[in-house]
């Protein structure tokens, strides 16, 4: 199968890609480099465009006319950045999405598989989310998303296509064959920002320790990168049996849930990784984040039964190859 998948250079585009290979698909990357890595599509059909060039996407269908989906994974994509900058989250999430979709309906294109966040959840008792739990996006980056979400849903309704959105939590770990990983400057991962503060010898900031939470630090769902990708494989292969259970039939937009449906503080991940790495972490407690919330972790059950996916690797898996990555590219 061929896909386009847009921002394919990324750290969680890159290991879509990496995962539709080893499927034996042929993924059509679309990404302006402004953040991805160009050696993440090094020998890969890569087109170095803005998702937001209907004349540009226009142009890849002509070339690809044999594409049977898209993967739309090109965003910005941290939640302190957008607050300060919330004009260019509108537009690169919104804005440029709304154009991609708009172009794809045009050109008969039915399947989008759409990478959305957990952010947009409300906290809820327990923490646990599924996909009927309260909305409450409180950044431009979960606005941005959920915003999208809803424009996407009216264009299903409206352009006779049919939309999976993932909403995935916190994607961590790097590709197992070591191929594509996270960059070290990236301080939106959490793995990223201990490794690096053990190289250095600094502290490790924990934002906020009076969160409502057993420890007081944040509660967040951590997937392996490598699953997540999965999850994305998995959407374009039974896209149309995701449409076909009792819980999605009659639909056409549907969004689903992406993570290990298992909950741990930001104090038990430093844990995690002291017990796997025998190193000893230094941590320090800073504010909280502008924009922050406190936490949430994944009901799977819709994944497991519309997709046929669930997390095969564990956090400590994760963490292990996080390390490995963060050798490989010192």
């Amino acid at each position: 199968m061929k896909v386009i998948v847009t921002g394919g250079a990324g750290y969680v585009g890159s290991a879509i890609c990496q995962a539709l290979i080893s499927r034996g698909h042929f993924p059509v990357i679309v990404d302006t480099l402004s953040s991805g890595r160009e050696y993440f599509v090094q020998d890969k059909c890569f087109y170095k465009v803005d998702v937001g060039n209907p004349k540009i996407i226009k142009q890849i269908f002509v070339e690809h006319p044999d594409v049977e989906a898209v993967i739309h994974c090109a965003e910005r994509a941290m939640v302190d950045s957008s607050v300060f900058n919330p004009y260019e989250y509108y537009i690169s999430n919104v804005v440029k999405s709304i154009e991609l979709c708009k172009t794809i309906a045009q050109l008969g294109c039915k399947k989008l598989v759409y990478c959305s966040s957990a952010s947009i959840y409300e906290d809820v008792t327990g923490y646990m989310v599924n996909e009927h739990s309260p909305i409450h996006p409180r950044s431009p980056f979960a606005r941005s998303k959920y915003i999208t979400e809803m424009v996407l849903e009216d264009f299903c309704n409206a352009y006779d296509f049919r939309c999976i959105t993932l909403r995935y939590f916190n994607p961590i770990g790097a590709a197992p064959d070591m191929s594509c990983g996270p960059e070290a400057s990236n301080s939106g991962n959490i793995i990223s920002r201990i490794i690096n503060s053990v190289k250095d010898n600094e502290p490790f900031v924990i934002n906020g320790s009076d969160w409502t939470t057993r420890d007081g630090t944040c509660i967040r769902d951590y997937s392996h990168v490598w699953d997540v990708a999965m999850a994305h494989v998995k959407a374009v292969e039974n896209f149309d049996m995701a449409f076909e259970t009792r819980e999605t039939e009659g639909l056409q937009y549907l969004p689903i849930n992406i993570g290990s449906g298992i909950g741990s503080t930001v104090k038990e991940v430093v844990t995690a990784y002291e017990n796997v790495s025998s190193d000893k972490v230094t941590v320090k407690y800073g504010p909280r984040r502008i924009g922050d919330i406190c936490g949430s972790y994944a009901s799977t059950s819709l994944a497991e039964k519309a997709l046929s996916w669930k997390c095969e690797l564990s956090m400590e898996e994760a963490i292990l190859d996080a390390i490995r990555w963060s050798e490989k590219n010192k």
